[in-house]
Order: C-alpha cells, then structure tokens, then sequence
C-alpha cells in the first residue's frame, strides 16, 4: 500500500515538475517573439526612415534570420537545408524597375527578370512591345552547396527597394547569403545586375569554382513580316578578346555552337530590338542555341534562344562579387555605340567595305537630314539625290565609254562584213581590238565606273531592312517603310513571292525595265549573246520583283528613285552635252592617224614583262 502510494506521489511530482518546465518554456519562447517583434517594428523604422520600402515580411524574415542555430537546438546543415525549403515554398513576387525608356518587372523566384516592356515602341499591330513576356523566359543559377541547387526554384528575400533598384537576399546561413542586386539610371536601356557572396566560402564548394548560368527566351514576334524578321534575328555574341561580333542561327531553322574562349556578352538579337547580357568578368565556356517556331506560332513567338554558360567564383573569399548587365533595347546605331561594347556591330550592315560605307556615310547623313525633315520618304529621295551627285562623275564616265561604242558601230560592222565566217572569228576579234586600240576607246570603259557603284548599292540594300528609323515610318500608301507594303492580299502564297502584291516592288521592277530597255538601245556591241536582251530587260527585273516583294519597301522605293534619276540623267546628258557626231569625227581622228596610240603605264608595264619573256624563251630555245 505504501508502494501504491509512493508511486502516486512520484508520478504526482514528475507531472508538476513538466508543467512548471512547459510554462517557463512558453514565457521564454514570447520572450523571445516580443523581442523580434521590437526588431522587426525598428527595422521596418529604419528603412522607412532612410527612404528604402523594406516589407513588414522582409523586416520579420531577416529578424528571424538573426537566431542562433544553437538557440533552435538544430545543426548549421539542418538550418540551411530549413531555409531553402522555405525559399521553395514561398510565395513568389515580383518588383517593378522603371524609368523613360523601359519598365521592367523582377520575380522573387530566381531573382530574375521576368517581364520587359520598351516604352516609345509599339509592335507592328500597335500593341505594347514586350522584349520579354511573362512566363517565357527562364534566367537560373546552378551552384554546388552541399548539394545541386537552382535559384529558379527558389524566392529570394527583399532587402530594399526603390523605383531604380532593387535588392533580393537568398540566405543560406546565419551569416552567409547572395544578394542579386539590379539598378536602373534614368534614360537608360541597360539594367545593371550584380550577383554579392556574403560568407558563402563555407557554404559554396571549394571544388567547383564556378556556376552555371541558364538564360533561355521565347523571343516575340514584333514585326509584320514573318520571313523578314527573320533574317535578321538570331543569338550575338562577342569575345572577351577583340571587338568582333558573330552571329548563330541566322536563316537555319535551328543552330548550336559551343565555345571555350571567353565571352564578353552573349545577345537574343531580333531585327530591331535585342536583349543582350555582359559579364564584366567574361563567360568561360559555355553553349548557345538557337531554334526558330513556325510561322503560325498560336503565341507569335519567333525563337527560343538560349545560352547555358560557366560563370567563374572566388569559392576561397568570403566576400566577393560577380558583376553582369542586361541590356533590353531598340538595335539603333548610336544607341547601341553609346554602351561602349560594340553592340552596334549587331546590325547587319555589311563587312569591312559595306559596313564602312554604312556607318560612316550613309547613317549620317540619313540621321542629319531627319533633324530638319519628318517625312521618311523625302529622306530617302533626298540621300537618293545626294548620292546620285557624288557618283554623277562615274555616270559620265560610263555614258561616255558607252556612246564612244555606239558611234564605232559602222566601223564595227565593216569589219563583221569583212570576217563573215565562224572560223574568221580570231581575226575578227583582233581586228575589232585593233580598232578599239587606235580610237582610244577601252572595252571595260562602261563596266569599271558601274562597279564603282556597286558598294554603295550593296549598302543601301543592307541599310534600309536594318534602319530602325524607318520602322512604322509611313509614306504615301506604305504604313510602314522597314516592312513590305500590300496594296492586294492574294489569300494564298506564291512561291518566292509571297501572299501579297507590293506596289513599291512593282514599280521597281518597271523602272528596271525602262533602264535595261534604255540601256539595250545604246550599246553598240557587235555581237550578243543569245538571250542576253531578253535576261536583261525582261527576266532580270522579274526576278528582282519576286525578290523585293517581301523586303522593306523603303529598299524598294531607293531602287525606284534610282533607277528614275538615272534614267533622266541619261536622257539630259544625250540631249544637251554629248554631241555623238562630233564624238565620232574624234575617234575616226584618232583611229586614221599614223602615230602609235598613247599606252597607259600599265601596257607599258605589261608589253615590257612580255618582251621580257619573249627574250627568255628564245634564249632557251638557242641553248
């Protein structure tokens, strides 16, 4: 009986003794809870105070951070693993950037940019232009801790944030955390982005001194049309090592390069607007990739263009910090030159000679008279002009080599009836050159000068489907100069030509007409090939309609003016300056005298290394 109540007793004891332990235990844990809760009330104070909005959330989370591992009775791995497990379950958010030119929107989850809109800019069916659209595109860091994470799947904490910048804190320790810290300065189209390591040398890896960086895009489609837009998009990049740019994925359905010398920056590049990433300290290795979608994408979207590349660490330094930049932007020359990266070699305005032409004469000028003109038409009939008057000396040139042909025609045809027969035919030509030679008249006189013109041609045809100043710029019945224009929709697709008829491409190819027909008329060749009238007058501007139907109109209303101005240049240069009779008397002057024709250096050069060699031969033919 004394045993059944001692044991009542014991057992009476121990339940006092465990709710005397539980009750202190309680007003120790509200100890502690109003003890945050004074943190987290002079916390959110501060960054008030200091202009910075922190969130009541953000404040009670870095509060909450601050308690001892010890406090809690778990280990340093098993408080991490807690936290990043948190990080997973929360709540994603999203945090707005802006300023006059864009506004961008950045996701907790990742930290990464998760929407941008151009402002200014509208796409080719007036809507708000997004470079990147919401739930398209995937920005992640891959780094070994203990183990494999990717920061996609994890929220990052806010810090600080303002309308120009923002600061989100992944932690992994009580003192150990990534802050991704972006910044925006106003008039600016490149966001700044720093990736800060606090106290991660024990958390990161030592063995692996780097981490991967995912970017991958579904790129828009912004522009009317499809194929166009097209050849003109695809992944830039540069190397850390010269200011050359390549490109990947241009006109190719789907494209994968890797590399191993270090990247400067890696670009989604579309025909006039790119989102363009720099690493301060260079990608090392790393892969791109590039895929084009249908062009009846339900989403309208262009491409995926994706880059997964490494990304060096400092894993010995407790503190260090990884600094990058974004650009999202319109491709506008002096915009892009003005970052200091030559990300104005992204516009595909031709090699060394073409693209010299381009940048140094061509977009000048077209930028300097849009300060006093508004109408993108009278711009380019004015550069079309201006241009027309620098080369005017090779016109003549060619107009004069092609009228001193033509009148040598009578002379040309004696010599054809003198040599009727095919195998006469050496004879002939060598009579014909023999001519030639004594009326002081060269073959190649009418081709060199065309020739001449021809990089400046080459130029403007890359200039214009590159040229963001032309873009929605209207003109007469054309909406829109950098686009096709459409005066009839056919409901069906043409081969090569397309689903719609281009005025401006049409009148080109009629003016091309008028200019072969014209320049058919005056050449005086003896003999033609067979076919060559119909090839040049007919099926070379055909072809050339086919060609420019779907390209920007503004190309196609150059190549109109063009070939009108050159055919009124003609025409005046026949009818008020150039006397054929009196060309011929000259020639015919020329042609009977009996001193020797005048030898360029060239010929003298050239007879004088084949006397040469004549004497050579015969030397060894004595021997």
């Amino acid at each position: 009986m004394n045993d059944k109540r001692s044991s009542i007793v014991g057992f009476a004891l121990i339940g006092i003794i465990m709710l005397a332990f539980s009750w202190y235990n309680t007003k120790q844990v509200e100890k502690r809870q109003k003890e945050a809760m004074v943190r987290d009330s002079i916390a959110t104070a501060a960054a008030i105070q200091s202009g910075e909005l922190e969130t009541a959330a953000a404040a009670q989370a870095e509060a909450a951070a601050q308690e001892m591992p010890e406090e809690t009775g778990i280990t340093p791995e098993e408080y991490r693993h807690e936290l990043l497990q948190e990080a997973s379950r929360a709540e994603t958010s999203w945090y707005t950037l802006e300023n006059d030119r864009v506004r961008i929107r950045i996701s907790s989850r990742g930290a990464q940019p998760y929407e941008v809109l151009i402002k200014d800019y509208y796409t080719f069916d007036s809507l708000d232009l997004f470079l990147v659209r919401p739930g398209k595109s995937l920005f992640n860091l891959e780094m070994n801790t203990d183990q494999w994470l990717n920061t996609s799947d994890l929220n990052f904490t806010p810090v600080a944030s303002t309308d120009s910048s923002l600061t989100l804190r992944l932690r992994f320790e009580e003192n150990a955390w990534i802050d991704a810290v972006y910044s925006l300065a106003e008039g600016s189209y490149m966001l700044g982005y720093q990736l800060r390591f606090v106290g991660m040398d024990q958390v990161l890896d030592r063995r692996t001194n780097q981490l991967n960086l995912k970017w991958l895009l579904d790129v828009p489609r912004l522009e009317k049309g499809y194929q166009n837009e097209r050849n003109y998009s695809g992944v830039a990049y540069k190397y850390m090592t010269n200011n050359e740019v390549k490109t990947l994925g241009k006109r190719r359905d789907s494209a994968e390069e890797s590399f191993n010398s270090t990247l400067r920056w890696v670009g989604f590049q579309q025909q006039f607007f790119s989102s363009i990433l720099v690493a301060e300290n260079g990608f090392p290795a790393g892969r791109l990739v590039n895929r084009f979608y249908p062009e009846g994408d339900s989403d309208r979207t262009l491409m995926q263009s994706g880059a997964d590349m490494a990304v060096a660490l400092e894993t010995g330094s407790s503190d260090f910090t990884v600094p990058f930049s974004f650009y999202f932007g319109p491709n506008h020359f002096y915009t892009l030159r003005s970052y200091g990266e030559s990300f104005e070699k992204i516009i595909p305005l031709g090699g060394r000679i073409i693209g010299t032409i381009s940048r140094f004469i061509i977009i000048p000028t077209f930028n300097w008279l849009s300060r006093f003109i508004s109408s993108y038409g009278l711009i380019i009939l004015l550069l079309t002009i201006m241009i027309k008057l620098v080369i005017s000396p090779l016109t003549w040139k060619s107009y004069m080599s092609s009228a001193k042909m033509r009148v040598l025609k009578p002379e040309i045809d004696k010599i054809n009836e003198k040599y009727p027969k095919q195998e006469d035919a050496m004879k002939k030509q060598q009579a014909t050159m023999d001519l030639y030679k004594r009326a002081g008249v060269s073959m190649w006189g009418g081709c060199l000068p065309i020739l001449l013109q021809f990089p400046i041609l080459w130029a403007m045809f890359r200039f214009f489907p590159a040229s963001i100043e032309l873009r929605q710029q209207g003109f007469l019945w054309c909406h829109d100069l950098s686009a096709y224009d459409s005066i009839l929709d056919l409901g069906f697709k043409i081969p090569l030509y397309g689903d719609h008829v281009s005025l401006f491409a049409l009148l080109m190819g009629v003016s091309m007409w008028g200019y072969s027909k014209m320049t058919m008329s005056q050449q005086a060749s003896t003999q033609q090939m067979p076919g060559m009238e119909f090839m040049q007058v007919w099926l070379m501007p055909i072809m050339m309609v086919f060609i420019c139907n779907n390209l920007s109109a503004g190309l196609s209303y150059y190549y109109l003016l063009s070939n009108i101005i050159t055919i009124g240049q003609n025409w005046a240069i026949r009818k008020w300056f150039v006397d054929e009779d009196k060309i011929y008397e000259q020639l015919q002057k020329k042609a009977n005298s009996k001193e020797p024709p005048r030898k360029s250096k060239f010929q003298q050069r050239l007879d004088a290394a084949y006397k040469a060699q004549q004497q050579q031969m015969r030397q060894q033919y004595k021997k």
